[in-house]
């Protein structure tokens, strides 16, 4: 994983709040944007830099991508800061 990107994903709060709504479940495109008051190329670009993160996963389904969060990334950071921090894991 690269941390780097990673982070930088996480910076945002933008980004943040997609990554909440996607916990809940998968969203199309227009269902994260309805949540902003933002362009869609805006969400787009958000979620783009999402996936470059490996934060999120997408899926199409006949004319729609549905986004979801990519737990597996989530859950190496989380190993990765409770280590850094000194947490025991036995």
């Amino acid at each position: 994983m690269a941390f780097a990107e990673t982070f930088k994903a996480l910076s945002d709060p933008v980004r943040r709040q997609i990554l909440e709504l996607l916990k809940n479940g998968r969203l199309s495109a227009g269902e994260i944007g309805g949540h902003f008051d933002m362009t869609g190329a805006t969400i787009s670009y958000h979620l783009s830099v999402l996936k470059k993160a490996d934060l999120v996963r997408e899926n199409k389904v006949k004319n729609y991508i549905y986004y979801e969060l990519n737990t597996s990334v989530v859950e190496e950071i989380m190993l990765w800061l409770s280590e850094l921090k000194g947490g025991t894991n036995s």
